[in-house]
């Protein structure tokens, strides 16, 4: 499954530095695919949240295949990084999504 930034954001940004799949946006912020990717630039698409911080699922891959843990989990000071019951994936899946974006590349940040 993949992570989501819960209300209790503080939008102090730590997270978005964190992630090497640059899932993580600014509220308000439109996001690509592309962005952070092996991916050639994509149509920009709305975001997902207003407010706060978010995480596009789309990307999210709970950081399989470059660290141990979600990072974003990891360095949040007011653990609001969760995850996302509503996007339910397999670690196999995970590592296939993480391919995809990285076209196979295998490397930790």
């Amino acid at each position: 499954m993949s992570i989501k930034i819960t209300e209790e954001c503080i939008n102090c940004g730590a997270c978005e530095l964190e992630c090497p799949n640059h899932a993580i946006y600014e509220g308000g912020k439109k996001w690509r695919i592309s962005d952070g990717t092996s991916k050639e630039k994509t149509k920009p698409k709305n975001p997902k949240k207003k407010d706060i911080y978010f995480i596009v699922s789309e990307k999210c891959t709970e950081c399989v295949g470059f660290y141990e843990e979600p990072q974003c989990a990891i360095i949040c000071p007011v653990n609001c990084c969760v995850l996302d019951e509503n996007h339910l994936e397999s670690k196999d899946n995970l590592l296939k999504k993480k391919n995809f974006l990285h076209d196979g590349v295998h490397r930790k940040f």
